[in-house]
């Protein structure tokens, strides 16, 4: 090699490290993308239909939802992170889709779960976007099915914010019933044992600030217990009036290999004048069994009832047992008795129901039995 060439290659490899030594962020940025999701299907028959008559069906998301999305990060440096996340539902028995819980017109969503992006290090993170509010996940670790996606109160908890969607006057459009929120902003944090988050939906009207906003806050204690707090609230997007306040409190004690759960929610719908709607206590209590390596054996008993509609009410009884067969697969069995009053029926009976539509016959026992397979990649 010609000694000019030599001496302009140790320039360059000189100027390179320089520039790299003064950009020490730049340097050690790295980033990830991941591509996650669930499949999840089974069969589901139940001995009594709203028309009375036995039914037989495959059922998508048994266990979880079924979903697919990305998600990613990058080091920025000094314990700083960027990261996204982009989740969508679908539904495995017929590949569509799922539908969304948002206000009537706003079409198909593609990620429907999450859409956001932020900032996490060492103070917390900051999340913008369509996102899981933090009242919700506050209770996973306390809720006796750990809200499954079916036989749990995670139903409860979603239909009683479905009316401030699709009722009659009141309308929150930030809202995908009480699990996803639009147009917000989320601080969490973990401090010890004790994991926060806040979140802030901004309701985006003209003239008032606060109309058709999201508060919602969540916070649990792990430790010897479990214990979880939640409380959030949605405003009219007109009148400014809240019209829904939902309230939770969870407690779950493990001994040995049992671990003993018990969960309240309460949820209150109003009207836009503000008039009361709905008031919905629904109890669980519980306990798991983790009766070998790969096996946890669930025992729960549900009881809502809507204090403003004394007739509907459900009592449920849910017996299951997950397999796992490796870290990504689960076989499941479950089983639930639903004893429903005459008012639990219709569009009130959602809001009693732990079965994922509501398709148990007012007035009568109804038992499901649901058989399934969930992967995770």
């Amino acid at each position: 090699m010609d000694p000019h060439d030599k001496l302009t290659m140790r320039a360059t490899r000189a100027l390179a490290a320089a520039a790299l030594a003064m950009l020490p962020g730049l340097a050690a940025a790295q980033s990830s993308v991941q591509v996650f999701g669930i499949i999840d299907a089974g069969i589901l028959a139940q001995n009594k239909s709203p028309g009375g008559d036995s039914l037989t069906r495959v059922e998508t998301s048994g266990l979880r939802q079924s979903v697919w999305g990305f998600k990613g990060s990058e080091d920025l440096g000094q314990g700083l992170k960027a990261f996204f996340n982009l989740e969508s539902h679908f539904d495995t028995d017929t590949g569509a889709l799922h539908p969304s819980g948002d206000t009537p017109g706003s079409g198909t969503i593609l990620f429907r779960r999450q859409a956001n992006v932020g900032l996490s290090g060492d103070w917390g993170s900051i999340t913008i976007g369509r996102q899981y509010g933090p009242a919700l996940l506050a209770h996973i670790g306390t809720e006796p099915r750990a809200m499954k996606e079916q036989f749990s109160n995670l139903y409860a908890w979603a239909y009683n914010q479905l009316e401030s969607i699709a009722g009659p006057d009141a309308v929150n459009t930030n809202n995908d019933v009480g699990i996803f929120m639009k147009n917000a902003v989320q601080y969490r944090n973990t401090f010890g044992p004790v994991s926060l988050g806040v979140l802030y939906s901004f309701g985006e009207q003209g003239g008032d600030f606060s109309d058709n906003e999201i508060v919602a806050l969540g916070a649990s204690y792990t430790g010897a217990v479990v214990v979880s707090g939640s409380y959030e609230y949605m405003k009219d997007r007109q009148t400014g009036n809240k019209n829904v306040e939902h309230t939770g409190l969870g407690f779950a004690l493990p001994y040995r290999s049992f671990t003993f759960k018990a969960n309240w929610l309460r949820a209150e719908n109003s009207g836009a004048d503000g008039e009361r709607t709905s008031k919905v206590d629904a109890w669980g209590v519980g306990a798991d069994w983790k009766w070998s390596d790969s096996h946890n054996a669930t025992l729960a008993y549900y009881d809502n009832k809507d204090k403003e509609h004394g007739s509907n009410q459900t009592r449920n009884v849910v017996l299951s047992n997950d397999y796992f067969i490796s870290k990504r697969t689960t076989l499941y069995a479950q089983m639930a008795v639903v004893d429903a009053d005459d008012g639990a029926v219709g569009a009130a009976a959602l809001k009693t129901s732990i079965v994922a539509d509501g398709s148990f016959e007012a007035g009568k026992t109804t038992t499901f039995v649901n058989l399934g397979i969930n992967h995770t990649f």
